[in-house]
């Protein structure tokens, strides 16, 4: 191998440049094969004998370089995609279901692992589900604090999984294919949802600390914030229409799929929020009872609605649910 690929022997700096500088036979005696089998070499006696004498020559093929990993033998496939004609997630898809599996049938002792954006978008979705995990308990742990309430935040967090929805809906209403951006826009919808629920909860609660029954608090509440809520959600929606439905430069596609999970997800968390808070309010108020009652309290309400602290709520609430 010096022979006839050499050895660096030195490198010398010309102008911002290496220069290496490489001791090995002049190249008229590496031009054939006859050069290599009259090449004399050193036998463990000290003997020089040429080594066509202890080796037979032949051309063949081979990788011209070897890479190891983990002291193993390892190739790397690589390949350009075009994200106008195909979807890098579903490659990956279909490289493990079908085509590696074909491949390991044949040589069950060959392992392979994906790299590349594939192996960076699942390090990202990993981090991205601790992300998701972390900001959730904190918007639990700061609804809880001033409510004073443990059942009462996931009430209202009970809209982000229905944000959700609307937002794979938008995509999939849109032929749009979902991606990482798509799910920071769907982590940041999480944090939007809950204002709406987080009102209409708190006008409940006002009214029943004014002495009103439950279902007369939830229905008052739900008349008294329902303008304020469809307006806020629709000027949202209006204000990323733009982005997501007219938007077509190149500049855009980096936003346009975090819109569309906010535009839709808010529209549909609006409706759910209208229609299903006061009834979880309801089914949740009568399960603390069920559960105070159980253990033997004498409180009511999700509230913590006791006689020491709303005296005129405590009479009302012993009334029938219409009063």
């Amino acid at each position: 191998r010096q022979a006839f690929f050499g050895e660096e022997v030195q490198r010398i700096q010309r102008g911002q440049d290496d220069v290496r500088v490489m001791v090995r036979y002049p190249r008229e005696q590496r031009s054939s094969e006859g050069y290599l089998e009259s090449m004399r070499i050193r036998t463990p006696d000290g003997e020089a004998v040429p080594f066509g004498a202890v080796a037979d020559v032949s051309v063949g093929s081979s990788p011209s370089i070897i890479r190891r990993f983990d002291r193993e033998r390892s190739i790397s496939v690589s390949a350009r995609i075009d994200k106008d004609l195909a979807e890098p997630g579903r490659i990956s898809s279909d490289l493990r279901e079908v085509h590696l599996p074909e491949i390991l049938s044949g040589y069950p002792d060959v392992r392979y692992r994906l790299a590349g954006s594939t192996r960076s978008q699942q390090e990202v979705q990993r981090d991205l589900l601790w992300g998701t995990a972390f900001a959730l308990f904190l918007i639990y742990a700061l609804i809880a604090v001033p409510l004073k309430s443990y059942l009462q935040p996931l009430l209202i967090m009970s809209v982000i999984p229905f944000g959700m929805i609307g937002a794979i809906f938008g995509h999939w209403l849109l032929g749009m294919p979902i991606s990482m951006l798509s799910l920071f826009g769907i982590i940041a919808l999480a944090g939007v949802v809950v204002n709406d629920s987080l009102i209409l909860v708190d006008f409940v609660n006002r009214h029943r600390r004014a002495g009103e029954t439950r279902i007369e608090a939830a229905i008052k509440a739900t008349r008294a914030r329902f303008r304020a809520i469809v307006l806020t959600s629709m000027t949202t929606f209006l204000g990323l229409a733009p982005i997501v439905f007219f938007e077509t430069s190149l500049q855009a596609q980096i936003v346009i799929p975090m819109a569309t999970s906010l535009a839709f997800g808010i529209v549909f968390a609006t409706v759910i929020t209208l229609g299903l808070i006061p009834i979880l309010y309801l089914i949740g108020d009568d399960f603390v009872r069920l559960m105070q009652r159980i253990l033997g309290r004498e409180r009511h309400g999700m509230i913590e609605m006791g006689a020491a602290a709303y005296p005129e709520a405590r009479v009302r609430n012993n009334q029938s649910p219409m009063g």
